[in-house]
């Protein structure tokens, strides 16, 4: 007979999938991992049993003891399944943004749920952190796992999801991306993967209101950074333990509403009921990937959690409208306004080797305010009319001198889901101007005025 003697038992070992309608146009072999097949329906099973299986080989949990943990759920229902297993008691923490069903869930299993305000600082004695640690002071033998700065959460993908991928990938795997929270599956993953190869990339998906991508690249950790947001399971308020910035290469942050949108899509065009922190993964990565992948890489993106904990939320058209995250509009991507142009997009670039005389004498032929600088096949900088003409009243001269001189620096690439939100945000005075690369590879230009006149024509 072939059986488990316990649910644990059946924890990890989750199939890679291949991507083939979202990703459409984009190079390369881009895998998942569906981490939803874990008995408890997220990537949280692994690092849950770890830290109670660590926990008591260290004399912290006891027979008949308590575990109490802050979290966004996930991790909540891997430690229940533990807990039950072990036979101990838990109550979790959670911020009221987590969804119903999330909370639902945990009490199913056994467990008793305290719901804590999401818009106070950390150290606030009502925050979901303070209340977790509150009680594990005031109750005796209990156990506070502290999922954020509990190492036993990054070894755990250390020692099971990264060589799993590095086994089905067969070595293949050439960048492996991940949503940034408690930085446990991201930097224990790829810290297995860079041991097997060091030119592994690794790309964490961070959120607007998170601090995290800043603090990568500057070194600052800039409270402005920080501003409520709805996704669930990605980007924090803190610096936990277990991320380990050296193992992330580089970030990339989406939006509530890109993230949301991307888990619909997931379902729709993949068959992947999955959870909204998936989506922000997927959306990240691609975004990513579009500009960055070969041919011949292999991208591998983890997808935590399953779509159940979000029926009421990003699955429900009437929560998304509230939103607006599902616009009454025959349009609301970067794509839909490209095909609204209706060809007259055609992107005018000019080499930077040419002089701002030909430039000038180019856009004034074009119509255009801004002109994209290339190097061959590679986007290297920008022309802007009216910053040109500053620079023409000081020196005269300057129509003789090569773009390569005075150019600005290339205009953003977006990806063509990106929505009328974002590519808003991003098209600004001082950057009038993204880059869209299509399905077929072209790359086409959208403006303020183009934005406008889709909307306005529509």
């Amino acid at each position: 007979m072939k059986y488990y003697n316990s649910i644990i038992e059946t924890i990890g070992d989750t199939p890679l999938v291949k991507l083939n309608s979202v990703n459409k146009g984009i190079p390369g072999t881009i895998l998942v991992k569906v981490e939803y097949f874990n008995p408890g329906n997220s990537m949280k099973d692994r690092m849950a049993l770890k830290m109670v299986e660590d926990a008591e080989a260290a004399g912290l949990l006891k027979p008949g003891g308590t575990i109490i943990e802050g979290t966004s759920g996930n991790t909540g229902m891997g430690l229940a399944l533990a807990a039950i297993s072990k036979g101990y008691k838990c109550i979790f923490t959670l911020a009221d943004k987590q969804s119903q069903e999330k909370i639902d869930i945990l009490k199913a299993v056994g467990a008793e749920v305290i719901v804590c305000p999401t818009n106070v600082e950390p150290d606030d004695p009502r925050s979901y952190y303070s209340v977790a640690k509150k009680l594990n002071q005031d109750i005796p033998n209990s156990f506070y796992p502290n999922q954020y700065d509990n190492t036993s959460n990054a070894q755990a993908h250390y020692e099971t999801t990264g060589p799993e991928i590095w086994r089905d990938t067969e070595g293949k795997i050439t960048h492996w991306a991940a949503g940034v929270g408690t930085g446990g599956s991201m930097c224990g993953t790829a810290k297995y993967l860079k041991e097997q190869n060091a030119d592994i990339v690794s790309v964490g998906i961070d959120t607007y209101g998170s601090v995290f991508k800043k603090y990568k690249e500057t070194g600052v950790f800039d409270e402005k950074e920080i501003y409520p947001y709805l996704t669930e399971g990605i980007g924090e308020d803190i610096l936990p333990k277990n991320v380990d910035f050296d193992m992330i290469d580089h970030f990339v942050k989406v939006t509530d509403k890109d993230g949301a949108i991307m888990t619909r899509r997931l379902a729709r065009e993949e068959g992947m009921f999955c959870g909204w922190s998936c989506g922000s993964a997927v959306a990240g990565a691609l975004e990513y990937a579009k500009e960055n992948l070969k041919e011949d890489d292999v991208m591998v993106i983890i997808l935590p959690d399953h779509g159940t904990r979000y029926l009421g939320k990003i699955y429900n058209d009437d929560w998304m409208k509230a939103r607006g995250f599902v616009e009454n509009r025959s349009f609301d991507s970067a794509a839909d306004v490209i095909q609204h142009q209706n060809g007259n997009g055609k992107l005018t670039t000019i080499e930077q080797t040419a002089t701002v005389g030909e430039a000038i004498k180019l856009m004034t032929s074009n119509s255009i305010s801004q002109l994209p600088v290339t190097n061959g096949k590679e986007f290297v900088g920008s022309l802007i009319d009216s910053k040109l003409l500053a620079q023409m009243i000081e020196d005269a001269d300057l129509k003789t001198k090569p773009v390569s001189e005075v150019m600005d620096p290339s205009f953003q690439f977006v990806s063509p889901d990106n929505t009328l939100d974002v590519l808003s945000s991003v098209i600004t005075k001082d950057n009038p101007a993204v880059l869209v690369r299509d399905e077929q590879n072209e790359v086409h230009i959208l403006t303020r005025h183009d934005l406008l006149n889709a909307m306005t024509n529509n």
